[in-house]
């Protein structure tokens, strides 16, 4: 079924998403002018190398763009008014649900069979046998409005696939002369079997069953059998390279992979060398993921530093703060989008999935490039984290009343530049970092703000009824993606930490294998649903000027631990009873010994 639009005409109060020319933003009084600037020319381009600051690293995922997952995400979408009211209100437009084109089931066939009857008359082949033992016919079922048919040891209802054993959906991915799997197949598969296997175990699984299916016991035949299929096994082996190339870190997928390389340089010139590119792109890619990941820990450990002295009056005069950076909430909103689209550009689609899968028993096996295998996402839930203290850290710091008032109505006008250009990420951490108990507590500093814009925002991030503000929101956004007239629109940074939830919860809702023993495939259509939805979001490119100096300040200054943001917020508002006095005696005591101890 095409993609409803269940949103339609509710977008009425959400002028923001339109484009900021056209609507005129909340005035701030740390701009010049009431609309928002135009992007400045960069004048770092060029300036300083990608050792320098790792967001000047060249984003190696362009093969991403080209590779199947766009073909499963940009779909044309066709909007009837006959939708189904029973879909799930929350998802998007783009991309289409690999279900909703996913393999047919009497065009597949099962590729060893196109009916039964053909399938009995013919015989010989041990696939031929095995599908007439598993099915004397083929059965369908009438349910509802749905058709229910088996095909072997799968099973389809509307001619999308819904369960199979895990044999099958293996057997189903390998190509043949005459059959290539679906992409969406290939994607949603490669994403979730590792629930079931090691991708180590499926890819040796896969190249032994496609090389011994043109085995004939004639050596001649079976080379140009072989010959005739390399393409089609180059073409599986690019998906998978260019799709989920962390799985590559494994030394023995790389192994894997140059033997296979050695094999089709046995039977086809073409195939090898477009094997032998297939690998440059891959070590390129995992080469820059290495790079990528020593940098953003280089940066943390810069910015694990500690501030000089603990709230010291003196050392807080001296020390910059982010007006003295950057006093253009827009400006900033753009460099917090540069770090976001940055850091979600370097998460493999399989760490999503990896979070909840079974534990690799040779999980210690020496790999290629041996790291953990959800570092890129946790890195970025990391980065939240960090987000959310600096802007604690940067109200809680100033001494004087009027300056730390000034600090929080910049940064409110900085989560509605977040809010207009579509990162809810920064949103969301910047709304968390202001509801934390030492900047709510000081109620002098918040008598001094105007907080209408700030309580519209905190609207939007309602965590009540399942953020379904933020959901409506969120496809709002998406909506404006898919039309975009600038590279600016096109930009939707989802709440990450949400996000994860949802497919977690997806994951722990729905069983993974039926009481047949088969895999449930719907479970596996949804999980790639959520994450190719993610993967075209991720491959947008930030069209804003790179401004040097507020990204370092904005990934390496030091902040607060949450002891010291509340001794902070003690000696900037003193205690208001006996409880406060007590956490800031102990809080004092405590924090002193560490230093000591230090």
């Amino acid at each position: 079924m095409p993609p409803t639009t269940p949103y339609a005409g509710k977008f009425s109060s959400c002028a923001p998403y339109s484009n900021n020319s056209n609507h005129p933003q909340p005035h701030s009084p740390y701009r010049n002018s009431t609309g928002p600037k135009p992007a400045k020319e960069n004048v770092y381009n060029g300036a300083y190398s990608a050792t320098e600051n790792p967001y000047d690293i060249p984003q190696p995922h362009t093969s991403y763009r080209s590779s199947s997952v766009s073909s499963v995400t940009a779909k044309e979408h066709h909007y009837g008014s006959s939708c189904a009211v029973s879909e799930n209100p929350y998802s998007s437009p783009q991309p289409r649900s690999p279900r909703q084109h996913s393999t047919s089931c009497p065009g597949r066939a099962y590729r060893h069979t196109t009916t039964t009857t053909t399938s009995s008359s013919s015989g010989g082949s041990s696939s031929e046998q095995s599908c007439r033992n598993n099915t004397a016919a083929a059965k369908a079922r009438l349910y509802g409005h749905g058709i229910t048919a088996s095909y072997g040891e799968m099973c389809y209802h509307d001619n999308s696939l819904v369960s199979a054993s895990l044999e099958a959906l293996i057997q189903h991915l390998v190509p043949t002369v005459d059959y290539y799997p679906d992409r969406s197949y290939v994607f949603t598969f490669l994403l979730s079997s590792r629930l079931f296997l090691h991708p180590y175990e499926l890819m040796t699984r896969v190249c032994h069953l496609c090389v011994e299916q043109q085995r004939s016991g004639d050596a001649l035949l079976d080379k140009i059998r072989f010959r005739e299929v390399a393409p089609k096994l180059v073409q599986l082996l690019t998906e998978w390279t260019e799709t989920f190339p962390y799985d590559f870190r494994d030394e023995r997928m790389m192994r894997c992979l140059k033997d296979m390389t050695h094999h089709v340089a046995r039977g086809d010139e073409y195939s090898w060398r477009a094997m032998q590119q297939m690998t440059q792109r891959l070590i390129k890619r995992l080469s820059a993921l290495g790079q990528y990941e020593e940098a953003v820990a280089a940066l943390n450990a810069v910015a694990m530093e500690r501030p000089a002295s603990l709230k010291s009056k003196q050392a807080s005069g001296q020390r910059s703060d982010v007006l003295s950076v950057c006093d253009d909430p827009f400006i900033l909103a753009q460099q917090l989008t540069h770090i976001e689209l940055d850091r979600l550009s370097f998460i493999g689609p399989e760490e999503f999935i990896q979070t909840f899968a079974m534990k690799d028993p040779l999980e210690n096996h020496k790999g290629f490039f041996r790291k953990r295998k959800t570092s890129n996402l946790e890195a970025y839930v990391n980065w939240f984290n960090r987000l959310s203290y600096l802007v604690a850290t940067e109200i809680c710091m100033p001494v004087k009343k009027k300056h730390r008032a000034r600090i929080i109505e910049f940064f409110i006008d900085v989560a509605q530049e977040c809010f207009n250009i579509g990162n809810f990420n920064s949103l969301m951490a910047i709304i968390t970092g202001m509801n934390m108990s030492p900047v709510s507590r000081l109620k002098k500093t918040w008598s001094k703000v105007n907080t209408d814009k700030f309580e519209i925002l905190e609207h939007q991030m309602d965590p009540s009824s399942n953020f379904s503000n933020y959901r409506t929101a969120l496809r709002g956004a998406t909506q404006r993606s898919e039309t975009a007239h600038s590279s600016q629109e096109k930009i939707v940074i989802p709440f990450f930490s949400l996000l994860i939830k949802d497919i977690y919860f997806l994951n722990e809702g729905c069983a993974s294998r039926l009481a047949n023993g088969h895999i449930n495939f719907e479970k596996l259509w949804e999980l790639a649903k959520q994450v190719s939805e993610f993967l075209v979001w991720r491959q947008v490119i930030c069209p804003f000027d790179r401004d040097r100096r507020i990204l370092q300040y904005l990934v390496t200054t030091p902040v607060f631990s949450e002891d010291e943001l509340h001794l902070a917020s003690y000696e900037s508002e003193g205690p208001e009873n006996n409880m406060e006095k007590d956490s800031r005696r102990s809080l004092r005591s405590s924090l002193l010994h560490r230093e000591n101890r230090s």
